[in-house]
């Protein structure tokens, strides 16, 4: 492991009425973690046990359908809704890396996120804010998924605010970035049918990739599988601590640094154990920002090396989706992709 680890952090002085004092040092360790690994495991989030139970039944049921009833729930690639069968991403071509074999990633998915709707009087592109596809004959479903996705909402919200805090910006700096948010849930299940997929040791569960939007609030199984790209090259195993949720930097907030918080890289090698792939479930909350959002370099950051150019957030997760999901090399991803590419075994 050489040392590597990811830190924990106790946000619950943003989440109740902390002093000023164990604020300050909550956002001082957070701009370590984000500095140093650009992943932390947060605790003190508040988010109730109920709530997480609720959410993994969910994922239960409807993984557990049949294949050709979850297929009935697809949207167009354009579309972040719905059912995502296995090997219809790969989600290293995000980056503009190639996949030895394109789409390969074996794991499966659903997506509900925030519907135009939601944000009355704006108007905004209904692909990217178009309605949920929420599947019938699972009554419990749609509560537990809503009641889950809310929390993490106001987890994600709670950290944008210590992240202005830690980068010595106004209180609530990021919320003229956030009013009308592209925020999605994707939750995933990587277990397959003995058969589906050949159990080698080049197996891809997830393919290496960077997150595409401000903040990822990540629930997950307490199995092994996620692994993240070090500062030393190389990919480490990373295992969430009892009762935290994982949390990584998105693109976004990496281009507003300069890099000084990186999107750190991230991909999933599911343990194969006696012939067959030991289940792993996880669901991932994108905070994305506003999807007419322009994302220039922070003016106490533009120093530290060549800034990135200006991107709406728009063009950036367009570009990301069109990789992952049709197939077609994402321009905008140099730094990322080399990265990639100097891993010790990418």
């Amino acid at each position: 492991m050489g040392g590597f680890s990811v830190p924990v952090v106790d946000i619950s002085a943003y989440v109740g009425e902390g002093s000023a004092a164990t604020r300050g040092e909550t956002a001082r360790r957070l701009d370590d973690a984000c500095r140093e690994v650009g992943f932390v495991q947060v605790v003190g989030h508040g988010v109730p046990e109920a709530v997480i139970d609720g959410l993994k039944g969910a994922i239960d049921a409807f993984f557990g359908l049949d294949l050709d009833v979850k297929k009935g729930f697809r949207a167009p690639p354009r579309i972040n809704r719905g059912y995502t069968p296995p090997r219809s991403e790969s989600l290293s071509l995000s980056l503009g890396v190639e996949a030895a074999d394109r789409m390969n990633d074996f794991f499966e998915a659903f997506n509900v996120g925030i519907p135009a709707s939601a944000y009355p009087g704006i108007e905004l592109p209904a692909d990217d804010y178009a309605p949920n596809l929420w599947p019938e004959g699972l009554p419990e479903f749609r509560p537990a998924v809503q009641a889950y996705f809310a929390e993490a909402a106001r987890v994600a919200r709670t950290l944008t605010g210590i992240f202005a805090d830690a980068l010595g910006l106004p209180p609530g700096y990021f919320a003229e970035f956030t009013g009308h948010s592209l925020d999605v849930l994707r939750m995933n299940n990587y277990a397959l049918p003995p058969g589906e997929v050949v159990l080698d040791g080049d197996l891809t569960g997830m393919g290496e990739h960077t997150d595409y939007g401000i903040v990822t609030v990540l629930w997950a199984d307490r199995e092994a599988g996620l692994q993240v790209l070090g500062h030393d090259g190389g990919w480490h195993d990373v295992m969430p601590a009892e009762g935290a949720l994982l949390v990584n930097l998105g693109d976004l907030m990496a281009r507003w640094t300069n890099d000084a918080w990186r999107s750190t890289l991230h991909r999933v090698k599911p343990p194969v154990v006696d012939g067959s792939i030991r289940r792993r479930r996880s669901a991932a909350y994108f905070h994305d920002g506003n999807i007419d959002a322009r994302i220039s370099t922070l003016p106490n950051h533009t120093g530290e090396g060549t800034p990135y150019p200006p991107i709406t957030v728009a063009e950036h997760i367009r570009a990301k989706l069109a990789g992952s999901r049709e197939g077609r090399s994402n321009p905008y991803a140099d730094r990322e992709a080399a990265r990639v590419r100097a891993a010790a075994d990418a």
